[in-house]
């Protein structure tokens, strides 16, 4: 009978250090979320930085609207392509270094062109011409077409040079110089070129000064190049077969050379 009864009280005994010890661990249990709260405080500070990065992105693109006396949305003559638009005036990195360009773009001929700012005298680029000179270019059209007697393909070196030059006037020439009516002999594939080529130039810039379409603005060439008072001459001598042009388009005297020498 003693042994049964010291057997419950050693099972007490055991039982009581294990509780002592899961009490034990109870306490530290709150110290990992103490420590946890601070370290997260400092991540709120970083989203402030980013507005002052991008501020300055805002500030280059209001600086950029004019230069070289150009502005964007402005109507320009680019020599080489003709009458074209600035849609804007951008900065690009090349190589390290910024660089400013003229987005020029020319409807009609469906291309987007990047000029440098700094090289605008270089390349001839200019504001479109003042009435003025457009009405003196009109004027132009309406005088003797002067035909030089030399080889076609030098003359066409020349024409094609003054239709690059951006001179509306020299541009008139040719169109003058180039032009015939439909009594007259017809050209050859290469001068129909030129003259084409004259005439877009010529329109385009006429139409944009006068705020109407090139439709008009060929149609206002074509009555100032009928007002020659060469023409009615020149349809008489191409009658005659004087004058008449080669298969490669070289002649020995146009049939409005021909014309100047009989006044």
């Amino acid at each position: 009978m003693p042994n049964k009864t010291a057997k419950p009280a050693a099972k007490a005994t055991v039982a009581k250090p294990a509780a002592a010890k899961a009490s034990a661990a109870k306490p530290a249990a709150p110290k990992a979320p103490v420590a946890a709260a601070p370290a997260k405080a400092p991540v709120a500070a970083k989203p402030a930085v980013k507005p002052a990065a991008a501020a300055p992105k805002v500030e280059e693109k209001k600086v950029v609207t004019q230069r070289q006396g150009f502005k964007a949305n402005e109507f320009v003559v680019y020599p080489a392509h003709g009458v074209g638009q600035i849609l804007a005036i951008e900065e690009q990195e090349i190589a390290g270094a910024k660089l400013e360009l003229f987005v020029i773009n020319f409807i009609k001929d469906k291309m987007t062109l990047r000029v440098p700012t700094a090289k605008v005298a270089n390349v001839g680029m200019r504001k479109l011409s003042d009435p003025a000179l457009v009405k003196k270019a009109l004027e132009t059209l309406k005088g003797r077409a002067r035909v030089k007697r030399t080889m076609w393909s030098r003359r066409a070196q020349e024409y094609e040079a003054k239709i690059n030059s951006g001179d509306i006037v020299a541009i008139a020439e040719v169109v003058r110089d180039l032009y015939r009516s439909e009594s007259q002999p017809e050209q050859s594939y290469s001068e129909r070129q030129l003259y084409e080529a004259a005439l877009d130039r010529l329109s385009r810039e006429i139409a944009v000064v006068q705020h109407s379409t090139e439709t008009e603005a060929v149609k206002e060439i074509e009555a100032q190049l009928a007002k020659s008072p060469r023409r009615a001459n020149a349809k008489a001598e191409a009658a005659d077969g004087e004058g008449e042009a080669d298969a490669d388009g070289d002649t020995d005297g146009d049939d409005t050379a021909v014309a100047d020498e009989a006044a």
